[in-house]
């Protein structure tokens, strides 16, 4: 009995240590040229859920980043993300958001466009950008 336990035990640490952890702190930005300054969480969920279109949203593609900001802004995961975005799609009410690989990528993105909004490492930020939430 002590054997099977002690089986299970190290299962559950192997799987934890397996586990993605994301620990570097999330920013949402802008174009530097957009007026907005600050933000709060529950504004910010608005565009990333297509429920307002003052911003166009910038995604990262899926990853710990995309979670981390899904679970902490949008209260969601990403299958519940989706799957908004996929009856917004469907009923013609909206397009999904572009997605990139990496910050670099969505930070480019934003600095190119004055109605972007998107999410990076607040470690890649640079004066292309500007940060109007710090994510919690």
């Amino acid at each position: 009995m002590h054997k099977t336990i002690g089986k299970l035990l190290l299962a559950a640490g192997v799987w934890l240590a397996a586990a993605p952890v994301f620990a570097a702190e999330i920013v949402v930005i802008v174009n530097p040229k957009n007026p907005a300054t600050r933000m709060f969480s529950e504004q910010a969920a608005q565009f990333f859920l297509g429920k307002s279109t003052l911003f166009t949203p910038v995604e990262h593609s899926d990853g710990p980043l995309r979670n981390e900001f899904y679970k902490k802004v949008l209260d969601k995961d990403t299958t519940q993300v989706k799957a908004i975005w996929s009856k917004l799609v469907f009923t013609g009410k909206a397009t999904a958001p572009k997605e990139y690989g990496s910050s670099a990528e969505v930070k480019k993105a934003v600095a190119a466009d004055p109605s972007a909004i998107g999410y990076i490492e607040k470690s890649a930020v640079d004066d292309s950008v500007k940060v109007i939430l710090t994510v919690q």
